[in-house]
Parts: structure tokens; sequence; C-alpha cells
């Protein structure tokens, strides 16, 4: 039997293994079925974890559909938090993990401990890079975006309507289309913005091998990167998903971004 600790951010959900638990299986394989909605426990990936010091670990991340990618801003605060419970932190207390896209290090703000194991969490998420990017669709238009990596790769659209459709075309539709398109051999998430003020924006996500999700914490920094780069909004900016608000702080070209949001503990168990 293999335990897990499924938890979520803001609605995006992961499922918590340890690498020793999972020794032996083929962790794609594995992931596809327990995050199967239906016919699995249900998650949008699981973070394959390790201890590597007393406070410190290291995760690999696999996506629903059993692909790995490099980081989720999400899934290391839920990793994060199953951390600070094992270890009864305290607010003040930092926790180092490292990801494929680097060491992360996460500052526990707030732990709740009433219905739920909950913390709130800011994270150092690294230095973003970004590049306007223009490209076009199947039929024939041309989508003008901003290209960033936040140790992720992604795509993000500034829209003018509350429906985020693009040439009138639903969003879920237009990011399943530039998730695999051809100016992206490994594929890349893809954000559609809409700027509510200059210190909140709002946003729906297409995720790589998810697809659509109610929140991604690399989503929500790309997202945040591209506005208050190119569009004139300021840090701090809270970016609202359908699962919730995080915060993002930025000081602009260079600097490092900073993660503010929530993670919860929501239940364990065991699976074949």
């Amino acid at each position: 039997m293999i335990p897990f600790t499924k938890a979520h951010a803001c609605g995006n959900d992961f499922l918590i293994v340890t690498e020793e638990s999972a020794a032996g299986r083929d962790w794609a394989d594995l992931t596809r079925r327990l995050c199967a909605r239906n016919t699995g426990v249900g998650a949008d990936g699981i973070e394959f974890f390790a201890w590597t010091g007393p406070a410190s670990g290291r995760i690999r991340l696999h996506n629903a559909d059993g692909s790995i990618a490099e980081i989720s801003g999400n899934g290391t605060r839920c990793v994060a938090a199953w951390m600070a419970e094992a270890l009864g932190c305290q607010a003040g207390d930092k926790l180092l993990i490292a990801t494929d896209a680097g060491m992360r290090i996460c500052r526990i703000d707030r732990v709740r401990r009433d219905e739920a194991f909950i913390i709130e969490v800011t994270t150092a998420m690294g230095v973003p890079t970004f590049v306007p990017h223009t490209l076009r669709l199947a039929d024939g238009s041309d989508v003008v975006g901003i290209e960033v990596s936040t140790g992720n790769p992604h795509f993000v659209i500034v829209v003018d309507d509350g429906e985020f459709t693009v040439g009138g075309r639903p969003w879920t539709a237009i990011g399943a289309e530039i998730c695999v398109h051809a100016d992206f051999p490994g594929q890349t998430n893809v954000e559609f913005v809409r700027i509510v003020s200059e210190r909140e924006i709002e946003i729906r996500i297409f995720e790589r091998g998810v697809g659509a999700t109610n929140s991604s914490g690399t989503g929500t920094l790309a997202s945040a990167t591209a506005v208050l780069a190119l569009h004139r909004c300021t840090s701090p900016l809270t970016v609202v998903a359908p699962g919730g608000a995080q915060t993002v702080e930025w000081e602009g070209p260079g600097s490092e971004l900073r993660l503010t949001g929530p993670a919860t503990l929501i239940a364990r168990g065991e699976t074949w």
C-alpha cells in the first residue's frame, strides 16, 4: 500500500507521496491512475517527496496526465504545508524545497489548526524572464501575448472582457490550441488576464498536462509578471483565479518574485 496526503492551494489539488513509498513503481502510470477524478483519488498532479535535511526536502512533480513538470507554485506550497505539519512549524519558520526549477524558500506566515491544517506561505519563486510573442492559430488569426518563464513556460494573453474570449472564441478552446502549438515544442501553460485595476487582475488558466484549472501558482506569477512589466500594474498585485486570490510582489526585471497564498491539508489515505 502507498500512503498519500491530499492538499490544495486555492483549489489546485495535489497528492503528496514519498519517494520511498513509491519505490519500484512507474511514477507516470501511478500518477495517471491516482489523479483520475472518477476512478482514482483525484488531483491535478502528484508531488513525489524526499527529505534532504531537518527542514528541507526534494520534490518531483508529475501532472495528472503523467507528464513531468519543472515546478508548481501551488504544489510547492502544498508540500510546505505537509512539511510544516510534520515538523510542528510556527509562523516565521522557513522550509527549503528543491524542485526541478531550482531551490524554493517557503516562509510560514500563519498556521491554523482548527477544522483543517492550513498555512499561509510566502515563497521566493525565482527571477522571471519575459518577451512579447505573436503566434498564428490554425484559422490564420494572430494572437499577441507575452512568453514568460517562471521556472516553467507560460504564454500570457491580456483580454478585455469578463468572459476571457479571444477573437470571439472561448478561452478554453484557445488555451487548448496554444498549449500544443508548434511555437512551443515542449508545450506551454496558457493564462488569460483581465486587468481590474492597477492593483488587481483576474485570470483563467489552461495548464499543460491538466487542462483548465482553478488556480496555478506559477500561472499567477506569469500573469503578474506580464502586467507589472508591460501594462502599468503595481506591486503588490492581487491575482484572482476561480479558486481564490494570491498576492505577488515584484520589484521588476532582474529581481525575484514572491508569491503569498494559502495551502490546506484535506485528506490522508492509502492506495494500491
